[in-house]
């Protein structure tokens, strides 16, 4: 009895030093499941050929407003000089088989990854477009946005927020009286931005 338990203890003092030793492996993986993901789209119909004239459309995941975000200093903290992917899990995407104008910059017919970047001083936010190739290419994810080379960016100004949005909302709007005039608006917490789209829509 006592030369079993004398090997076990050795066997043991001898195992669990190598399996301490193993390495931890590099890749791991998460996710799978169903996320809270939401989509903004305006459509166009030619009502004369019964079928879609163009289309736009914003897909992203919502995060959840924190109540420590509304502290001014850890907010600067988090978003000066800084891109936020706007977003959570998978990348947020515009996706337009209509030429667009953003804060009258050309946004051609395409498939975009977006960010939101604040300027250093905080005074201004821009609407940033991503390349998905180049993100592909690397295999960036969004919570790397910041490695994520940035193609152009457009301007976003402050807008009131009516009510504090308690997850990441994106809204696009159409005037009744001119369709080919669009608004882009974002509302998560206290933060409202809003920027004009011109819409090129074919006859």
């Amino acid at each position: 009895m006592k030369i079993r338990i004398v090997l076990g203890v050795f066997v043991l003092s001898s195992v669990l030093p190598l399996l301490a030793q193993q390495p931890k492996p590099n890749i791991s993986a998460e996710g799978g499941g169903p996320d809270d993901r939401a989509s903004a789209r305006i459509l166009y119909w030619n009502s004369a050929k019964h079928g879609g004239a163009g289309e736009f459309a914003i897909d992203y995941g919502r995060p959840v407003w924190k109540s420590v975000y509304e502290d001014p200093a850890k907010f600067d903290a988090m978003t000066k000089g800084k891109v936020w992917r706007m977003g959570s899990n998978f990348w947020t995407t515009l996706d337009t088989c209509l030429p667009l104008k953003i804060s009258g910059k050309t946004i051609p017919v395409g498939y975009y990854y977006l960010g939101l970047r604040r300027s250093d001083d905080g005074a201004m936010w821009y609407l940033a477009f991503i390349d998905p190739a180049r993100v592909r290419a690397a295999h960036t994810d969004a919570f790397n946005i910041d490695k994520a080379p940035i193609s152009f960016e457009v301007p976003m100004s402050d807008a009131k927020a009516a009510s504090k949005a308690d997850k990441l909302t994106i809204e696009l709007t159409y005037r009744k009286d001119n369709i080919h005039k669009a608004t882009l608006n974002i509302a998560w917490g206290t933060l409202a931005l809003t920027a004009p789209i011109e819409v090129e829509v074919p006859e």
